[in-house]
């Protein structure tokens, strides 16, 4: 395809794509260096026969005359990046110098909200992402082998976890482990502890977390997977049953070979959306034990007091961690295509 035609081909693609993606991105980066205003005090001395007292009054006129006239805000560089609330440099050093061991450091890190939401994001992604995969290629392969007429039904309440909104499943599952609900309530009498509660623990907090994302994302990777196995040679596959490869041997070496695409295509989606894990936090009212990046996002702007730069810079440090967490992947796939090539 000549160079002039392959540019007006992509030409749509690459405007959408600048005005929906490259200019918001670069919005949120200039916002995140970015503060905002300090509320202009007026302090007034009033004298009266019993000696002087001051009094300390808002001066809503000159704030709001401020915000018009920078409308950003003050400009803090990166130091919200480096502050308490994100990257918190002086806390860490401080930490390193004064803790007796790695536990002690360990532990007091974790008491820094940003570091406390990045592990439970991090630990999220990297538990449920090959969880997904694996269980998705495990349900596609099982309802394969099913009679053609009990397909079009396990099918369909195969995706029904995928097809429920995310907030509303994570709700469901909220009441059913509540401590009255038929999961809560049926622990409870299975361990014989009526003060056993899934929401009370944060170890707990995080496997039912955990436990629901791969519930909801399964039927995604299932259906990704079983219309790739509808495309698998049969001749290959048959050829191997002759040289007498079990079932096990079959799917290790030709099937898993012939999906890898599918793979690697499912492992790019699931790294990006799991690392921006937000709803079931909100659905599951699990901000006391599991807190997530989005979930920071999302409590710097709510309430009277809304911090624009400060939902900047994590926004951009979450940018920056799915694209560090993309990288690996993207590298191998360019290597295959090059060898490919070759």
């Amino acid at each position: 395809m000549p160079h002039r035609t392959f540019l007006w081909f992509i030409l749509p693609s690459l405007a959408a794509m600048l005005l929906f993606i490259a200019l918001p991105i670069g919005s949120v980066l200039v916002q995140s260096l970015f503060v905002e205003h300090e509320q202009v005090v007026i302090t007034t001395e009033n004298c009266g026969p019993f000696g002087c007292t001051e009094s300390v009054a808002v001066d809503r006129a000159a704030t709001e005359q401020l915000r018009e006239d920078a409308p950003l805000g003050r400009f803090n560089g990166l130091g919200t990046y480096l502050n308490r609330g994100h990257l918190a440099v002086n806390e860490l050093a401080a930490a390193w110098r004064e803790s007796a061991g790695p536990g002690e450091f360990f532990g007091r890190v974790m008491n820094l909200p940003f570091y406390k939401a990045l592990a439970f994001t991090l630990t999220y992604t990297f538990v449920v992402t090959p969880l997904v995969i694996v269980l998705g290629l495990a349900i596609a392969l099982g309802v394969n082998g099913l009679p053609r007429l009990l397909r079009g039904p396990t099918i369909f309440f195969s995706l029904l976890p995928f097809i429920v909104t995310p907030l509303i499943g994570s709700l469901i599952l909220f009441w059913m482990i509540d401590a009255s609900g038929v999961i809560g309530k049926s622990l409870q009498i299975l361990f014989d502890d009526p003060a056993l509660s899934l929401k009370a623990s944060p170890a707990l907090t995080w496997i039912t977390l955990i436990v629901y994302g791969v519930w909801h994302a399964a039927p995604f990777a299932f259906i990704v997977f079983y219309a790739g196995l509808q495309t698998v040679p049969q001749d290959t596959v048959e050829a191997a049953m002759i040289d007498g490869a079990s079932r096990w041997e079959r799917i290790r070496y030709v099937v898993v070979p012939h999906l890898m695409p599918l793979v690697v295509f499912l492992t790019l989606m699931q790294l990006m959306d799991n690392f921006r894990v937000f709803e079931p936090i909100v659905g599951f009212s699990a901000a006391a034990n599991a807190t997530s990046l989005s979930y920071i996002i999302y409590n710097d702007l709510r309430g009277d007091y809304q911090q624009f730069g400060s939902a900047a810079a994590t926004s951009m440090l979450t940018i920056l961690g799915v694209a560090i967490l993309l990288t690996p992947v993207l590298i191998r796939t360019w290597r295959d295509f090059n060898r490919k090539r070759a």
